[in-house]
């Protein structure tokens, strides 16, 4: 196997992986589409592609190659007699391990797409592209949210209360009180945290203004 059909196996499998973490509703399309390295547009693109042609619609055309990996009829037919004769029901994900275990070559890919494309495994709900609410990160230290809130928190005193806290596990890594929100607290808060757990990717925050410079 030459190293552009290997790339372009490993570009898949990746997708592949993406796209089920996305389907399950732990990652967001944005989210995927990092983990791929690709924008989320791209990442949209690949789901049209893949839900509409499966793993074809992922091929790059231009290499000549794909069409003489194509699997003979006889190879097809027999994997889709052994799943209906005998592992009907099971999911892909274990249908594969047996077959590779039984000395099958193929791909997980492409074992999934030729039983889908004979009916005997579903495919795959196609989901909206916005969501009503955006999920938490999937992994600590991917983002930090930080917020504050302003309470009477004892008789007389109101102050302004700070968090910042991981988005994927909602742990308070930093909380102090101030008299009034702002850039300092802002950077004191992202300090602690840094000190404490070291640096993170991201900072989720509402559209306070000591967060965002607005052009008049």
């Amino acid at each position: 196997m030459r190293r552009t059909e290997i790339l372009q196996e490993i570009r898949i499998m990746r997708f592949e992986e993406a796209y089920g973490v996305w389907t399950e509703g732990r990652l967001n399309q944005e989210e995927a589409a990092r983990i791929l390295g690709v924008c989320d547009r791209t990442f949209r693109r690949y789901i049209d592609r893949y839900e509409e042609s499966g793993m074809e619609g992922l091929l790059d055309k231009r290499l000549t190659q794909a069409s003489s990996r194509r699997a003979p009829v006889d190879e097809v037919i027999e994997l889709a007699r052994q799943y209906e004769g005998r592992y009907r029901g099971w999911n892909v994900k274990h249908f594969h391990s047996w077959y590779r275990r039984d000395g099958g070559q193929r791909s997980y890919t492409w074992v999934k797409n030729t039983l889908q494309s004979r009916g005997l495994v579903p495919r795959a709900a196609k989901r909206g592209t916005h969501r009503k609410r955006r999920d938490p990160s999937p992994l600590p230290g991917m983002m930090l949210h930080q917020d504050g809130s302003t309470h009477e928190w004892v008789p007389g005193k109101k102050w302004d209360l700070i968090v910042t806290m991981d988005d994927a596990t909602s742990e308070h890594y930093s909380m102090f009180f101030i008299q009034e929100e702002g850039t300092s607290s802002s950077f004191q808060g992202v300090r602690d945290v840094i000190l404490q757990k070291g640096l993170f990717s991201s900072l989720y925050t509402d559209r306070g203004s000591h967060y965002w410079y607005v052009h008049a």
